[in-house]
């Protein structure tokens, strides 16, 4: 006969899930029901049962017995998933954003899914439920790339040949239509700064006195050179976040005026004419840079006060006890995604006053749709890097300098418009 214990029973560490009961078990009131999930005497093994069968439970489901033959898991796919994906982001395949997507995807799927789940009798009504969950925190745009990714992950266990058969989804796991993502899109209006917003971004950065509607004082923000710096090549070039956060010094020519960098998201090479004004911020920038914390970072153009890159992700250490997922390089630890700039901008934003809808990656929407002003949208691609998959780029050879030149006229017009003369 066991020994009864109290319920003021030491939990292992704080925030551990489980109560004591007096009969000697860890358990947990769900949906109204106590279940229990081991002994006092082993956490651990308590704690892992909880996971197991917390999604089912929540649900209002039968957790399924655990299999202990050799089907694939849903944790052993996802660690063999992002095993993979690891080697790549190791070899400059894969960006560290698109890591850390997969990476909280996965954990999605451990979550909602359950941990021991064979993915081979997986049924189409989970999907329903897991579409449901996602559907619930996010808006069209979101689901339809975080459903992507599910089924990136899904679809990977027959490829490798985990399971016999691929993943049956049923009809309810399907992406948000193109008429339903357009509509999303119509109803939130224009995603792109104004003339007053760039002046009012441009002004601030420089340290100079900006009217903010709504307050009787202008305010003075202290002056950035690297962001003001970030946000021309926003701008000029159509940079997003992860663009400016990995842009190399040796990829600038700050004598000539150009600037070539392949984009990282789709490796496009890309060619860009600079204005004299970015020019004169990245000069400034750089000589302003702080030391880097890291020899891997030295040859950035833009780092943090810290001396790391302003777009980052870093493995951080959970508690023993965690059960999150976890590839064989990243055992006991959860990415996280660290975007300084993305910070940092949405602070000025809303010291002005912006609408919280925009933010750095809305520099692209300025470049795209003013750049189009100049009716050579080959030229415009060129410069934003974009995957071109007509025939006519298989055979097209490179855009010429006078052409990339005046795309960026037509903007710099736009930003600067008493700006004296066009590059050249």
């Amino acid at each position: 006969m066991p020994e009864r214990l109290s319920k003021t029973t030491a939990k292992p560490y704080e925030g551990f899930p489980l109560t004591p009961h007096p009969s000697g078990r860890w358990c947990k009131k769900i949906r109204g029901k106590l279940h229990y999930f081991g002994k006092l005497d082993d956490p651990n093994a308590a704690l892992e049962r909880f996971n197991r069968e917390w999604p089912y439970l929540r649900d209002g489901r039968i957790p399924p017995e655990i299999d202990t033959g050799d089907g694939c898991t849903v944790r052993l796919l996802c660690n063999t998933f992002l095993t993979s994906k690891q080697l790549k982001l190791e070899t400059g395949e894969l960006s560290p954003r698109s890591f850390r997507d997969y990476f909280n995807t996965c954990s999605i799927l451990v979550d909602q899914l359950g941990r021991d789940r064979r993915i081979d009798d997986l049924r189409p009504d989970e999907f329903e439920a897991l579409r449901k969950t996602l559907a619930s925190t996010r808006g069209l745009v979101a689901l339809k790339n975080e459903i992507n990714r599910c089924r990136v992950v899904l679809k990977y266990a027959f490829d490798q040949r985990l399971i016999d058969r691929p993943v049956h989804f049923g009809q309810s796991f399907d992406r948000p239509s193109a008429k339903s993502l357009r509509k999303a899109r119509h109803e939130l209006g224009r995603k792109m700064f104004t003339f007053d917003e760039v002046t009012q971004i441009l002004n601030a950065l420089d340290g100079k006195s900006v009217a903010v509607p709504g307050k009787q004082e202008p305010i003075t923000p202290t002056a950035d050179p690297a962001v003001k710096a970030m946000v021309l090549l926003g701008l000029n070039a159509g940079f997003g976040n992860t663009d400016v956060a990995t842009l190399p010094q040796s990829a600038v020519d700050l004598v000539g005026g150009w600037l070539e960098f392949p984009r990282p998201k789709t490796g496009i090479h890309r060619r860009v004419p600079l204005w004299e004004e970015t020019v004169g911020a990245l000069k400034l920038a750089i000589a302003e840079r702080p030391q880097p914390k890291l020899t891997a970072d030295a040859g950035l153009v833009f780092l943090t006060v810290q001396g790391r890159p302003w777009v980052r992700i870093q493995a951080k250490r959970k508690p023993a006890q965690s059960s999150e997922v976890d590839s064989p390089e990243l055992t006991g630890h959860s990415i996280v995604s660290l975007d300084a700039l993305s910070q940092r901008f949405r602070k000025l934003l809303d010291l002005l006053g912006i609408n919280s809808r925009k933010n750095f990656y809305t520099l692209r929407h300025n470049f795209e749709t003013i750049a189009g002003e100049s009716k050579d949208q080959v030229a415009v691609d060129c410069i934003m890097g974009h995957v071109d998959p007509s025939m006519a780029a298989q055979y097209r050879e490179n855009v010429s300098d006078a052409r990339l030149l005046a795309v960026v006229n037509v903007v710099r017009a736009w930003v600067f418009p008493n700006a004296p003369l066009e590059l050249k």
